[in-house]
């Protein structure tokens, strides 16, 4: 497994890039630990994929450098860098056999024969298709041709990294959850550094130690999953983590004070906003209390989820998202207060003061 370093990455797919616009990827430096699971999470076009590419050597990137354990690996092929990579749709061989497409890659390198097939039948056992090992791959639905793709990138022990590009994505709900699970129980249990990229949250959340969020080709956000739901770094990633995501409203700072609207809200903190463009506060929906005391708030609809309800309201003009248990009751003159622990405020759109 390898310490991944990305040394002040840049990409443009375009030649001569002047200004920041020009760039799919903005700059990434950071480091990634040996032996950790992360995720690359993100909507479409925020250079999820182009990251993911420039570390398995399919993309060489405009600026920086890439090194596995401090050895620079920039201009090396994916081969050299010995990675394995699943990709979004499978990738396999119609005319071999399920056992003979997950033995190939062992096979190609001289592996044993007693060793091959040892871990071939482990990965058939984990990915569920013991049962089709002799069957010819073409014969198999789309979802199937995944599992194996997927587990010709697990059969390998030698590799520095396994990389995966939204590979459940033509995988039913049921077996994705079963195959998320194992690949974190292999995690754990081998230790492969493993990049997991994804647009959907519960993937990111559920497979990876640590989530990387992008947005507009920048990371704005490295963090455990409790990190990202408590402490947002940026509005973004407020709004994409949580279902519902953070509310954020634009607010007015006046030393430990914020206010929205005609209403001021105390904080216990004094946030440094004296430079920004634009100020917000943001909340999460389940830190805001719906009773009979504090601010008044319009209550729109609400909607019921089974365990939950989401209320939506309007709040000093906003819209506002507010999550109760099922039991709860709503008053009629509904008021509203926030948990001062679990308000957020951002100047333009990062999170500032304390714990910033």
């Amino acid at each position: 497994m390898a310490r991944i370093t990305l040394d002040h990455i840049r990409h443009a797919y375009g030649p001569n890039p002047r200004t920041e616009k020009d760039y799919s990827l903005k700059e990434v430096d950071h480091e990634w630990n040996d032996g950790g699971a992360y995720a690359l999470l993100g909507p479409s076009g925020c250079g999820k994929t182009t990251l993911l590419n420039i570390i398995s050597g399919l993309l060489q990137p405009s600026h920086g450098r890439i090194l596995f354990d401090g050895r620079d690996v920039t201009d090396l092929s994916t081969q050299a860098r010995n990675i394995a990579q699943v990709f979004q749709f499978p990738v396999i061989y119609d005319t071999m056999t399920v056992y003979d497409n997950l033995a190939f890659p062992l096979r190609n390198r001289g592996v044993a024969e007693p060793e091959v097939d040892r871990r071939v039948r482990e990965i058939l056992e984990m990915i569920d298709l013991t049962g089709w090992a002799k069957r010819k791959a073409q014969r198999l639905t789309a979802d199937q041709k995944q599992k194996i793709s997927l587990g010709r990138g697990l059969v390998r022990n030698d590799v520095n990294a396994i990389l995966f590009d939204e590979p459940l994505t033509v995988i039913d709900p049921h077996m994705k959850w079963v195959l998320r699970s194992q690949l974190k129980r292999l995690h754990k249990q081998f230790g492969f550094t493993m990049v997991y990229v994804t647009h959907d949250q519960t993937e990111a959340l559920t497979f990876a130690d640590k989530v990387v969020v992008m947005y507009d080709g920048e990371i704005v956000q490295i963090g455990t999953p409790a990190e990202l739901f408590e402490r947002p770094s940026h509005t973004f990633v407020g709004y994409f983590i949580g279902s519902p995501g953070m509310n954020v409203m634009p607010a007015k700072v006046a030393g430990s004070s914020v206010r929205v609207g005609e209403e001021t809200i105390d904080l216990d903190y004094a946030p440094d906003t004296s430079r920004a463009a634009k100020v917000e506060l943001g909340i999460r929906p389940e830190f805001v209390r719906l009773g009979r005391d504090g601010m008044p708030v319009s209550i729109l609809k609400v909607e019921d989820i089974g365990r939950q309800k989401i209320v939506r309201a309007r709040f000093a003009g906003q819209p506002l998202a507010i999550v109760m248990t099922e039991d709860a009751e709503i008053p009629q003159d509904a008021r509203i207060s926030f948990d001062p622990a679990a308000i957020s405020i951002y100047a333009d759109s990062w999170r500032v003061g304390r714990e910033a």
